[in-house]
């Protein structure tokens, strides 16, 4: 018994050690531009992880674009630029505190601070699949694809000019 229980605790030691050694592959984020598809779920206590979203993000520090769900969201960090293209909508507004609710690409440079709530599924050389204990009772499953480093390029591809959209776009301000 006394064996098990010593390779049991040298396992979880082991894990525990990789844990704070954080991802590799998100690691290389910082200082960069980052580029990748995802696939981003929730699941409450009892029930399946179902799809929530999945699309593309390009993010810059607390910058990002972001491509789900029919919608186009830009951020330079201090305003966010929610767009429907397809109903010809545009909600501007100020970033007040944006959380893994709210904003998924967050969880690239941000993911140190739930090290302790993560379970890397599986990782490679350009993939990520892990699972994040929001709660006790919800749990996030980021599964990033085709994961992409560029140099830093600044903050001007992340805004939307409302004026260069057509007349035929409503445009809520809520700054």
């Amino acid at each position: 018994m006394k064996k098990w229980l010593c390779i049991a605790v040298a396992v979880l030691f082991g894990l525990c050690a990789r844990a704070q050694e954080g991802i590799p592959l998100l690691d290389q984020a910082a200082g960069k531009r980052v580029s990748f598809h995802y696939t981003y779920s929730l699941s409450q206590k009892g029930a399946d992880f179902r799809e929530v979203t999945d699309g593309a993000v390009v993010v810059e520090g607390n910058a990002y674009t972001m491509e789900g769900l029919g919608l186009k969201v830009v951020s330079d960090g201090t305003t966010r630029w929610t767009m429907d293209e397809e109903a010809r909508e545009l909600v501007v507004e100020t970033v007040e505190k944006e959380d893994l609710y709210t904003n998924p690409a967050l969880f690239i440079a941000t993911y140190r601070k739930y090290m302790d709530k993560i379970r890397v599924n599986s990782q490679g050389r350009d993939s990520l699949d892990v699972t994040l204990e929001l709660d006790a009772d919800t749990r996030a499953r980021f599964v990033l694809r085709e994961v992409h480093f560029q140099e830093a390029q600044g903050k001007s591809d992340f805004s939307i000019d409302e004026k260069s959209l057509s007349s035929s776009y409503l445009i809520t301000d809520l700054r």
